[in-house]
């Protein structure tokens, strides 16, 4: 259940019938999620969520009319945006890159068994990431050299004071609250703070955006 003891609510979006009603089964046995609609494109996602509220969009990649990273780019403009898990056939570390820049809050494959699926719902439903920071560095560091820093990123950087630069540029290590702290010697509890505060300056919804963000912004250097 969410934080108002409603069933979770999801949209699925996937241009073929036999996927959508997979996943439209497997998602009605569970007591604490609600599929509230179907859709076949990112177009009628879009005008789907027009008419319904969602917590969480499933989003294939590759589909005709608008494809799932575009969709999921129109869907973070609006306010308080669904989480995205974005589900692909392919094995694509550009895919997987291009959801998360997108602003999606994870990335599983089709094939991924029935209660990873579930389980990724529920973790964004709680407005967490699915993808942890350590893993998100390790998918931009093998598309490196196809990642060029986004116009006005770097600017952005200037809205934070200099101990918020160091807190992004360690969870852009994928370090966690309590290494961070320790790494800081300040308590975890103010980590948490300026977590808190550097994410809503720059208006990220979980770790994983924070990792893109520090990449895109020149704070943080791909590996060698």
């Amino acid at each position: 259940m969410t934080g108002t003891d409603r069933p979770i609510r999801v949209a699925v979006v996937d241009d073929q019938p036999l996927i959508r009603a997979g996943f439209s089964m497997v998602l009605a046995g569970q007591d604490d999620i609600e599929v509230v609609g179907e859709a076949e494109n990112g177009q009628q996602a879009l005008d789907l969520l027009d008419e319904v509220d969602a917590d969480v969009v499933i989003m294939d990649v590759r589909m005709p009319v608008m494809d799932g990273i575009r969709a999921t780019e129109r869907l973070m403009r609006r306010d308080s945006p669904p989480g995205v898990l974005v589900l692909t056939t392919f094995d694509d570390d550009e895919d997987a890159f291009a959801a998360l820049r997108a602003g999606a809050g994870g990335f599983l494959l089709k094939n991924a068994p029935a209660d990873q699926v579930v389980h990724a719902i529920r973790v964004l439903a709680a407005g967490e990431s699915v993808v942890a920071p350590r893993i998100t560095r390790l998918l931009l560091d093998r598309v490196s050299d196809r990642l060029s820093p986004a116009n006005g990123q770097s600017e952005r950087l200037g809205l934070l004071t200099g101990r918020e630069r160091e807190v992004l540029g360690l969870v852009a290590r994928g370090l966690s609250n309590a290494e961070i702290a320790a790494e800081l010697y300040v308590a975890e509890a103010t980590v948490k703070t300026h977590l808190g505060n550097l994410m809503a300056k720059l208006h990220l919804r979980d770790r994983a955006q924070a990792v893109v963000f520090a990449y895109e912004s020149g704070l943080v250097r791909p590996s060698p």
